[in-house]
């Protein structure tokens, strides 16, 4: 089995690491593509108005000037010989889930392998749920191939993605795996920080705030609070099929 490797926070990432770790647990024929610099939230973005620059960094693994999109796109129409089998995004630093999976650059990136015909995995390991900057790299690790390996198995449309968190706990501390929905905080989480700078311009950092919601039962956010890996089937299509009934039926009255 063939398998691309890629993510956002660049190709010097630790999580990129530990996804090659994860990858050999399921195969020797390795690939990587992933962004020169870190890409965090930018989404599912392609570079159209301008070059996109490639520095080979190994025999199969090349660093690519651009969004994980445009990583993934060139690495499956140019740089690889052959299309994957498979492509794995990650190991994200900070969870994915609820609202954060729509502006992700980790999963944006499977969601290109898919959109370009390759079963595509994101997989992200969440932080700071137990204290301020802990991040246990050693959970994705073990429960990395546990988790993929029975998706690989059973399989899953060709227009799904599959979105995989590893709880903010110690690899002997989860409690197994859930196979979740998206879920929805009940509090919006990211702020700006106004600063001013030496000449008294003022400038922002955006980033997010530490505070818990009170997520569903059955939702990725809700697992995750609970010391399970999460494991949810998203895919492209935002189409709200509730209400597309609704404004169909009121539109014709």
């Amino acid at each position: 089995m063939r398998i691309l490797l890629t993510n956002d926070d660049g190709i010097n990432a630790p999580g990129l690491s530990v996804l090659e770790e994860i990858a050999k647990e399921l195969s020797d024929d390795i690939w990587i593509a992933a962004p020169e610099e870190e890409q965090s939230g930018k989404g599912r973005a392609i570079s159209l108005t301008q070059p996109v620059r490639v520095r080979k960094v190994g025999a199969k693994a090349w660093a690519v000037a651009g969004s994980p999109s445009d990583a993934v796109l060139l690495a499956l129409r140019d740089l690889m010989p052959d299309m994957p089998d498979l492509v794995l995004s990650g190991v994200n630093r900070g969870q994915n889930i609820a609202e954060d999976t729509s502006f992700s650059g980790t999963i944006a990136a499977a969601m290109f392998g898919m959109q370009l015909g390759v079963p595509s995995i994101a997989l992200s390991q969440a932080q700071n749920f137990r204290e301020r900057g802990s991040l246990s790299w050693e959970t994705a690790k073990a429960w990395g191939a546990r988790a993929i390996r029975p998706l690989l198995e059973m399989r899953w449309p060709k227009d799904v993605v599959m979105n995989v968190n590893f709880p903010d706990v110690e690899p002997g501390d989860v409690r197994g795996i859930q196979i979740t929905r998206q879920g929805f905080r009940d509090e919006a989480i990211i702020h700006t920080d106004r600063r001013e700078d030496l000449r008294g311009n003022d400038y922002y950092w955006i980033g997010y705030r530490g505070k818990l919601s009170k997520p569903d039962e059955g939702t990725d956010i809700r697992a995750i609070y609970d010391g399970y890996v999460s494991i949810s089937p998203l895919h492209v299509d935002l189409t709200h099929e509730p209400f597309l009934k609704t404004l169909r039926e009121t539109w014709q009255s």
